[in-house]
């Protein structure tokens, strides 16, 4: 099998629009999102650059960076898989130069925008740059021509989808830039732009190269994703008569969740359909494991995409709604959202999206999903053995299996409950990553679930300190050996914001009382904390009698006896 060719070249704005090359934005690609923001300092950046030298000839080169495409040898055709945003940013520049030029120049700026026919060669008038569908036939009427350019301002009010009011602004920025220049300015800036502005310009014939390519160069990853790629795949597939509609559906879900949240789904949904931790590319997984079961493409859009994109916006967003019931199953939703991992989603938006289940059924299965992610957090079970476990809690979703039952597994045996309550029992505040959510956890029950928190204002303080003075009431209460068993305990475990922790330091536990809690003579929000106040003294007694309600308050929510 040849290897794939791939070509990288330094190339002068003039030889980028050119003949040479012909521009198209693929489906797959996101809508134009460059704001004024971006264009004004491209704009900056070219002007100051033009102006360094005597003439542009004598005017140091320009980068502007790279761009990607897919293109065939000898075929002017290049699918941009990297650089949208320049060449379109681009685009308006130059069309916004022409109308301040004189009429020679406007000539040759007219030819960086479009191709001229040429019957020898068998080519035909046509625009360098194509846009998406959707944005194509705007960009060329109200930007590319020049009549269109001339009255955009009438579209500066106007409501337009994102892209095409980025056009629009950016374009309009551009012009009222190049008003406040000179005719012999804006000639020099052209020039510039033409003769001393570069890109690396790189292509391939093979898309997947082009796609690893681009992966390595833009490390942000901005503009392409394996939904991008998806999205083309899939809608291609799809009859032209219908073709709009399906894009609608599939742009209204990405607008729904937001581009991240959105490419987060698809790595889900290859989760309920393959059931097993991915050993591939997200890309070719999602094909083998989700398209071929739902070769269909509006099938896959309106019986997958559309009801778990709708079940992954509840569950993450804990935003179920329900005449009744909706506030116990969204609680139970924004606990599971404060674990150090997503794991739990697939079983969650498979469950959700089904149109058989009401609310208690509903609260029933969140409330042992709580019960497994949370058991599961707290013995730090690892993400292949998670994934697993949550791989088997699928398969019995999908057959309809008594999840209730005692050997579901979405229950937990004897002996997990065990190594629960293990874990609860021992040193909780030595593992940095469960302490803070076990603790919230065990302060909001012990509130009645009302309380909220501020994550970032909330921290966990020790009562008995760590490193007493030597002559304190702390030696006397407690031997070295009591107070290393104790010191990192549920029990000798307080909440407390950030100000006050810092004040408590290594008091006594009467100042240290006061401390806690004599801020305006109001009481601090934490039930948790609370109950420290009424204590005369802090004993190894009270520290053991204290373990055993705490943890049986955690025993109770997760039924581990």
């Amino acid at each position: 099998m040849a290897s794939t060719k791939i070509q990288a070249a330094e190339r002068p704005i003039g030889d980028v629009f050119s003949d040479e090359y012909r521009f198209v934005i693929p489906r797959y690609q996101r809508p134009y999102a460059w704001t004024t923001e971006q264009a004004g300092e491209m704009f900056d950046d070219l002007l100051a650059a033009s102006t360094a030298g005597r003439s542009p000839a004598d005017a140091d080169p320009y980068f502007l960076g790279s761009i990607v495409l897919v293109k065939a040898d000898g075929n002017a055709q290049s699918e941009v898989v990297d650089g949208q945003q320049r060449l379109t940013t681009l685009t308006l520049l130059l069309a916004a130069l022409r109308l301040h030029v004189d009429d020679e120049f406007a000539v040759s700026v007219e030819l960086t925008l479009f191709q001229k026919g040429n019957k020898m060669k068998g080519t035909v008038d046509q625009p360098r740059l194509t846009l998406r569908e959707r944005d194509h036939g705007f960009f060329e009427k109200h930007v590319q021509e020049r009549v269109g350019i001339e009255q955009l301002s009438s579209f500066a009010k106007e409501s337009l989808p994102d892209s095409q009011r980025n056009l629009v602004h950016n374009t309009l920025l551009f012009l009222d830039r190049l008003a406040d220049l000179s005719q012999n300015d804006c000639h020099r800036l052209a020039s510039f732009i033409h003769q001393r502005t570069y890109l690396v310009v790189v292509s391939t014939q093979d898309f997947d190269s082009a796609y690893r390519i681009f992966t390595v160069l833009n490390e942000r990853g901005l503009d392409l994703s394996h939904a991008d790629i998806l999205k083309s795949e899939i809608i291609g597939e799809i009859p032209e008569p219908v073709q709009e509609k399906y894009m609608q559906k599939w742009e209204s879900e990405e607008d729904d969740l937001g581009r991240e949240d959105f490419r987060e789904l698809f790595s889900h949904i290859r989760m309920v359909y393959a059931k097993t931790k991915a050993r591939e590319t997200i890309l070719k997984e999602f094909r083998s494991s989700v398209l071929r079961k739902v070769p269909d493409p509006t099938k896959f859009i309106d019986e997958v995409l559309v009801p778990l994109s709708n079940a992954y916006e509840i569950v993450t967003r804990a935003d179920y709604k329900a005449p009744w019931g909706a506030d116990g199953v969204n609680n139970l939703l924004r606990w599971l959202t404060k674990l150090d991992n997503t794991d739990w989603v697939p079983p969650a938006i498979s469950y959700f999206s089904r149109t058989d289940v009401d609310t208690a059924a509903l609260h029933r299965f969140v409330t042992d999903l709580d019960r497994l992610a949370a058991s599961m957090f707290l013995r730090r079970v690892d993400v292949t053995r998670r994934i697993e476990r949550y791989g088997r809690v699928l398969e019995a979703i999908e057959a309809g299996d008594d999840l209730s039952a005692e050997d579901s597994p979405l229950q937990l045996d004897i002996f997990e409950r065990a190594q629960t309550l293990t874990c609860l029992n021992s040193e909780i505040y030595t593992v940095s990553r469960i302490r803070l959510y076990l603790l919230l956890r065990l302060d909001s029950v012990l509130s009645t679930g009302e309380a909220t928190y501020d994550h970032p204002l909330v921290t966990v303080e020790h009562v008995l300190p760590q490193s007493p003075a030597k002559d304190s009431q702390w030696r006397q209460w407690f031997s070295d050996d009591e107070r290393a068993y104790w010191v990192h305990r549920l029990a000798n475990l307080a909440l407390l914001n950030r100000r006050k922790n810092t004040q408590a330091s290594n008091y006594e536990f009467e100042i240290k009382k006061n401390k806690y809690f004599k801020v305006k003579n109001e009481m601090p929000p934490f039930a948790l904390t609370i109950g420290i106040h009424g204590t005369p003294e802090w004993t190894p007694a009270v520290l053991e009698d204290r373990q055993a309600e705490l943890v049986g308050v955690l025993s109770t929510l997760w039924r581990l006896s």
